[in-house]
C-alpha cells in the first residue's frame, strides 16, 4: 500500500486546481487520480467535425471571479481567448426571446404579453400567498401559471428526466429575480430590468475547446496525476483507497471530488448509508448536428415537450470558424434519435451530469458531509458535495482549500 500525504480523486477542474495550488506552495506529496484517460472532467472537450467541441455540455469561464480567470489564464493565456456578451434564448410560441423569460415578454406579440403579465400579477409571491417548499408549487407561487406551463415547467422536466415532484426549493437562488413592477416596465419600455443570471460576460479559447485549459493545467503536474484509473472503494475510517488496477493508497488527507455513487464506501455509519442511496442525479447526452442552428444566440433553452433536448449550444457563435451545433437530451429522452437523422451523430452520455436537488437533499448531504470531514476525508466540487457548482465556482473553492490545507 503506497503512503501519501495528499490524495485527491477526480482530475476535473476542482481536483486538478486544489493539485496545482498545493504544487505551487512546494508541496510535491500528492496523487490525482482520474477514471477518465485525460484530465477535464466534465469540462473535456473533443475534436469533432474539424473543431472542439465539449462533450460535459456548456460551461465557459465567467469573469466574475477575477483570481481564478488569472489562474487560468498562467496555462491558457488570456491573449488566447475571446470575450463574449451573453445571449441565451428561449425558443417559445414560435419566435426566440432572450433570457431570462419575464425581463424580456416584451419581444413577444402583444397578446401574449397580456396574458403572462396578468398571470405574473396574480401570482403568489405578488399576493402575499405562502411561499411553498416544492418545486413545481414555488415556480407557480413565483412566476405564475402561464409562465409555469408554457416555460419552466416543461423546461425543467425535461432537464431533470420527469422528476419534479421530487424537488425542493432551497437552490433556486440561482434564478434571475425579476419583480412584477420590472416586468410590467420592460413590457412599457421595450428594455430588461431586474437582476442578469450567471455568465452574462464569458470567456473561450480561440482555437480549442474549453477543456484545453484543464490540459494544460494537468500538463503542469504530470508526476501527481495518473488517468485511467478509477476509484472502486474509499474507507473513511482508515481512509484508504483501491483502484481498478489493483493499487491501494492511504493518505493523511483524501479530498474527493468524484461521485459518492460511482465507488463503494465502507468504514461508514448505516445513517450514512442510508443517505447516500437518497442522493439523485441526471444523466445528459450530448449530440452535435452540423447544421445552420438558425440562432445569433450562444445558447438556447427549448420548453416545447415535443422536443427532446431541452438546450441548443450553437457552436458556431462561439467556437470560431466552426459549424453546427449541440444539443443536451436527458438520458430518458435519447430514444427519439434512434429512428431520426442524427442517429448516426456523435454522441456521449455523462452519466453524472446534475446533482438533483430533492427535497429531502439538504439534510442528506448535511449527515454525509459531517461524518467525512470528522474523518479527515474533504469533499470538494459538484460531486464531492452534491452541489450544481460551475466550474469557476468549484475552482474558486479549490484555491480556498488549498490554503486552509
Amino acid at each position: 500500500m503506497k503512503k501519501l500525504k495528499y490524495l485527491i480523486l477526480g482530475a476535473g477542474p476542482s481536483g486538478l486546481t486544489l493539485g496545482r495550488c498545493l504544487a505551487d506552495k512546494g508541496e510535491k506529496d500528492f496523487l490525482i487520480i482520474e477514471k477518465e484517460n485525460e484530465a477535464g472532467g466534465l469540462c473535456r472537450s473533443k475534436d469533432v467535425d474539424g473543431k472542439p467541441l465539449d462533450i460535459g455540455g456548456g460551461h465557459f469561464l465567467d469573469v466574475r471571479r477575477p483570481a481564478v480567470c488569472d489562474f487560468v489564464f498562467r496555462f491558457l493565456p488570456e491573449k488566447d481567448w475571446n470575450s463574449f456578451d451573453r445571449d441565451s434564448r428561449i425558443r417559445i410560441h414560435g419566435t426566440e426571446i432572450n433570457h431570462p423569460f419575464e425581463a424580456n415578454i416584451w419581444q413577444l406579440p402583444s397578446e401574449y404579453q397580456d396574458k403572462y403579465l396578468e398571470s405574473i400579477k396574480e401570482a403568489g409571491c405578488n399576493t402575499g400567498k405562502e411561499k411553498p417548499v416544492k418545486f413545481k408549487e414555488w415556480i407557480r407561487w413565483k412566476l405564475g401559471d402561464e409562465i409555469a406551463e408554457n416555460y419552466m415547467l416543461p423546461y425543467n422536466n425535461k432537464m431533470f428526466g420527469g422528476t419534479l415532484d421530487e424537488l425542493g426549493t432551497y437552490w433556486l437562488e440561482k434564478l434571475p429575480n425579476v419583480s412584477y413592477e420590472e416586468t410590467l416596465q420592460s413590457c412599457t419600455m421595450h428594455k430588461s430590468f431586474g437582476t442578469q443570471p450567471g455568465h452574462a460576460k464569458f470567456y473561450y479559447p480561440k482555437e480549442y475547446g474549453y477543456g484545453e485549459a484543464f490540459l494544460r493545467i494537468a500538463d503542469s503536474m504530470p508526476e501527481n496525476i495518473k488517468c485511467g484509473v478509477s476509484v472502486t472503494e474509499l474507507d473513511l475510517t482508515a481512509k484508504t483507497v483501491k483502484c481498478s488496477d489493483g493499487e491501494e493508497y492511504c493518505a493523511d488527507t483524501i479530498i474527493t471530488t468524484i461521485p459518492w455513487g460511482s465507488m463503494k464506501i465502507k468504514g461508514c455509519t448505516e445513517e450514512f448509508e442510508n443517505a447516500l442511496t437518497e442522493l439523485k442525479h441526471s444523466s445528459v447526452e450530448i449530440r452535435y448536428v452540423a447544421e445552420d442552428p438558425q440562432s445569433p444566440a450562444h445558447w438556447v433553452y427549448v420548453p416545447d415537450e415535443n422536443t427532446p433536448y431541452h438546450r441548443i449550444l450553437c457552436r458556431c457563435n462561439f467556437c470560431p470558424d466552426s459549424e453546427g451545433y449541440w444539443v443536451e437530451t436527458v438520458e430518458g429522452r435519447t430514444g427519439a434519435y434512434e429512428n431520426s437523422d442524427w442517429k448516426d451523430n456523435y454522441a456521449y452520455m455523462n452519466e453524472y451530469a446534475y446533482p438533483l436537488n430533492t427535497v429531502n437533499k439538504p439534510e442528506k448531504i448535511n449527515l454525509i458531509m459531517t461524518e467525512v470531514r470528522e474523518k479527515g476525508i474533504i469533499p470538494l466540487g459538484r460531486w464531492g458535495e452534491h452541489e450544481h457548482y460551475n466550474s469557476d465556482v468549484v475552482m474558486e473553492r479549490a484555491m480556498n482549500l488549498a490554503e486552509t490545507l
